[in-house]
């Protein structure tokens, strides 16, 4: 049958159809929603450990190395089960495995409140990295199946502001659980915190079993001619893309640097969700709630940075710069964190700063490598370089921990942080712009 939808748009040959836009915004409000609660109630459950650290640590007798190790393990059961995951879900459908998930990592996230030993705490971070292991390059490999790659950096970033909502709404939230909360039933505030954020992500769950479609020709939403419009465009955006076999990834020079890449950007993020509670309090706020609410506003900022340098990247087609310059104000801003941590509002300046420069940087980053990367070499190529990289997500807050133990201050934390964003920007542009612009 003669396909009646209009020519599918390509970036540079002038602006697309009115058909064309209406479909992408009927994709973008049926997906982005959910989606994104998805990940906002993922990452809640992952970092919420940084406030329930605040009373958690002397309950339980945790010192700043023990926590930071806890902290990371996670990652370790992340890594090793992130490249079958991701394989599973292409294979079987990102409705059944985004759902088991998030339901399996809700329950290990609630069962958290119940530990008494560092043993028990490693082991359950540890079950909770097994659990969301492939929730992230599930979505990024998923978003693939919709968005050619001129669109996707815009939808990749709408996504990653989860990761600033999730601070901005979790930070005062966590803050009002642990106050409120604290001693009712004989337990803690800091288990209320676990019970009550992880229960979330078990609803979600189901309603992603119940609202999401594996791929287009699924969507019973669309019309057949949108349908045909979006199908054709993928098709399209695929064509200089390489379905390369698992063991081809595991040695690419490609993927490894997009690994190195991603490990540097990570170490900033992670050293900041996990002790950005901490810092605040070295600066002299004490109560719980207050620190809450001041870690909202560097996240805050930093949706709105995601967002505009995100759109300003799809419009120029331009990838490098938009993650490289991001990344070294996230420097600077850690940087002017430690120079100013005796003056809250300095210090919170630089906070700002550093989280909406690292914040930036990510979902952009996700356009370098899929913009080569395509079929199964996608789904375990996104989850290669997502599993190495989040290796960062163990060393970087056990370092923090580390260091601040060893020194007596958060300085020399902040200062290999703001290091390792200056690599990932020299890295970025070491990357030919003519593989990833586009």
């Amino acid at each position: 049958m003669t396909s009646t939808a209009p020519p599918l748009h390509r970036p540079g040959a002038g602006a697309p159809s009115a058909f064309e836009e209406a479909t992408y915004r009927k994709v973008a409000w049926r997906l982005s929603p959910l989606l994104l609660l998805c990940y906002v109630v993922a990452y809640l459950d992952r970092v919420n450990v940084g406030f329930a650290k605040l009373q958690m640590s002397a309950d339980l007798g945790l010192s700043d190395a023990v926590y930071g190790f806890g902290a990371g393990i996670f990652f370790f059961g992340y890594f090793i089960f992130e490249i079958p995951s991701n394989v599973i879900l292409h294979k079987v459908g990102a409705r059944v495995w985004i759902a088991r998930i998030m339901i399996t990592w809700g329950i290990v996230s609630a069962l958290t409140m119940f530990i008494t030993t560092p043993t028990m705490f490693y082991v359950m971070r540890f079950l909770l990295g097994v659990a969301e292991a492939g929730f992230f390059p599930g979505i990024i490999l998923y978003l693939t199946y919709w968005y050619p790659a001129h669109r996707r950096g815009r939808m990749t970033t709408l996504f990653m502001t989860a990761i600033a909502l999730s601070g901005l709404i979790g930070g005062p939230v966590s803050g009002w659980i642990m106050k409120s909360f604290d001693g009712a039933n004989g337990w803690h505030g800091w288990q209320w915190l676990l019970l009550l954020e992880g229960i979330p992500s078990i609803v979600v769950g189901i309603m992603v079993l119940m609202l999401l479609d594996d791929r287009i020709a699924k969507a019973k939403w669309l019309t057949a001619e949108e349908r045909d419009l979006l199908e054709r465009n993928i098709a399209a955006d695929n064509v200089e893309k390489e379905d390369m076999p698992i063991g081809k990834i595991l040695s690419s020079p490609r993927v490894w640097m997009m690994s190195l890449i991603y490990f540097s950007f990570v170490m900033g993020l992670y050293g900041v969700s996990f002790w950005l509670p901490t810092i605040i309090k070295a600066t002299g706020v004490t109560d719980a709630l207050s620190i809450g609410l001041l870690s909202a506003i560097p996240y805050g900022a930093a949706v709105v940075g995601m967002l505009l340098v995100a759109r300003s990247a799809d419009k120029r087609g331009e990838r490098r710069w938009h993650i490289a310059i991001p990344a070294v104000i996230g420097s600077i801003g850690l940087v002017l964190s430690v120079i100013w941590a005796n003056n809250t509002a300095l210090a919170m300046l630089g906070l700002t700063l550093g989280t909406m420069g690292i914040l930036t940087t990510l979902p952009l980053f996700w356009s370098l490598p899929t913009a080569f990367l395509a079929g199964t070499g996608a789904a375990a190529g996104i989850a290669m370089i997502n599993s190495l990289g989040n290796l960062a997500g163990f060393l970087s807050p056990y370092l923090v921990g580390w260091l601040k133990q060893v020194t007596g201050s958060n300085s020399s934390g902040m200062y290999m942080l703001a290091a390792f964003l200056i690599l990932g920007a020299v890295l970025v542009l070491s990357v030919p712009a003519r593989m990833v612009n586009r």
